[in-house]
């Protein structure tokens, strides 16, 4: 039986866990803070594609993985009996000028060829959303049915739930391996890429300040919407996530400010339908955004035995199914599928020297 030590117990982390533990290996999950720590703690859970054009290995790996969601997280919470929050419930997105209409017919053809008949990018009325619609100075709006939402929170702990109940062991305050550890995989977010600039001496990544809220306001059964550069998703437990700010200067990523203040006025006047959802949660975090932007997925230059997992920034949550499946392929069966440019040797330039 393979024993895989994990360390973090944040989207990456704790997907791996689960199906190195599903396949029958031996799995430990070390953190140092709490389940879902880091930015996985958030609020948002916004599972949304890539444009479908200018298509390329990234694009297609991150289309798999949302295709792969819904049946990943139902199987978790089978395990689990616990609610993850997930739901593929689609996108809006207003259409403002007729160049923007150009660009998502194109996108739309784009899709039938990218997306295989799994999901659709087509442009419809407003009228047919009513109030929810956001508004659109054209009267029309990019619908596009792969996007879906989950809850982080909720994910996150029955992810962590799953993996016991499949024989896993999850230890909090911890951030170091054992000294006996054959095989580690470091899935430690913001904190784990500052870590390896340090380590290599380069900037290979780094955390990204994020600000978001949480409203007392339940629109269940309706699409998320984007507008105006502001993610809003309708959770199933009857609140709505609005989300987020980008910021890479910042002395406290957990303290939300003004830039929040500044962003819900934003979301109000962007979404009228809002305007009276009373505030009932603040947050803020550190999102590890890698240098290039990718995850940093493979093995851990330097290391036997040792592999990487971070880098999701903005779509960890939807990167982690296809994610975590090419992960446990590559530990316990030492086959590698993850995408060259995904690769550590991409990221760290010592390493492929």
């Amino acid at each position: 039986m393979a024993e895989i030590t994990i360390m973090g117990a944040g989207a990456f982390g704790l997907s791996i866990a689960f199906l190195c533990a599903k396949a029958g290996a031996k799995v430990r999950v070390l953190e140092k803070d709490h389940i879902g720590a880091g930015s996985s703690g958030g609020l948002v859970g916004a599972l949304a594609p890539h444009t479908p054009e200018r298509w390329n290995s990234k694009k297609q790996f991150q289309f798999e993985s949302l295709v792969m969601a819904e049946p990943f997280w139902r199987e978790v919470e089978e395990i689990s009996n616990e609610a993850t929050g997930y739901g593929r419930i689609g996108r809006l997105q207003p259409i403002n000028t007729e160049r923007m209409l150009e660009l998502a017919q194109e996108r739309a053809e784009f899709a039938k060829d990218h997306w295989r008949g799994k999901a659709e990018w087509r442009v419809v009325s407003a009228a047919e959303f009513g109030e929810w619609a956001p508004k659109s100075e054209t009267g029309l709006l990019v619908h596009d049915t792969l996007s879906a939402r989950m809850h982080p929170r909720l994910a996150t702990r029955a992810l962590a739930s799953a993996i016991q109940k499949l024989g896993g062991e999850i230890t909090l305050g911890q951030d170091t391996p054992p000294a006996n550890a054959k095989t580690v995989i470091w899935a430690t977010g913001a904190a784990g890429l500052e870590a390896l600039s340090s380590e290599f001496d380069a900037p290979i990544g780094a955390g990204e300040k994020g600000q978001a809220a949480l409203l007392g306001l339940s629109i269940e059964g309706k699409p998320q919407l984007y507008a105006n550069s502001i993610h809003v998703i309708p959770h199933a437990n009857g609140t709505t996530a609005i989300g987020s700010t980008t910021e890479r200067d910042f002395n406290d990523a957990g303290e939300t400010d003004d830039l929040l203040d500044d962003l819900l006025a934003k979301t109000r006047e962007t979404f009228p339908v809002l305007a009276n959802a009373p505030v009932i949660e603040r947050w803020a975090g550190a999102r590890p955004r890698s240098q290039t932007r990718a995850p940093i997925v493979g093995r851990y230059p330097g290391h036997d035995g040792q592999f990487i997992a971070n880098g999701g920034f903005k779509i960890g949550f939807g990167m982690a199914p296809k994610l975590a499946q090419c992960m446990a392929e590559l530990v316990l069966e030492g086959r590698d599928a993850i995408p060259d440019e995904f690769k550590p040797e991409r990221s760290i330039p010592s390493a492929s020297a």
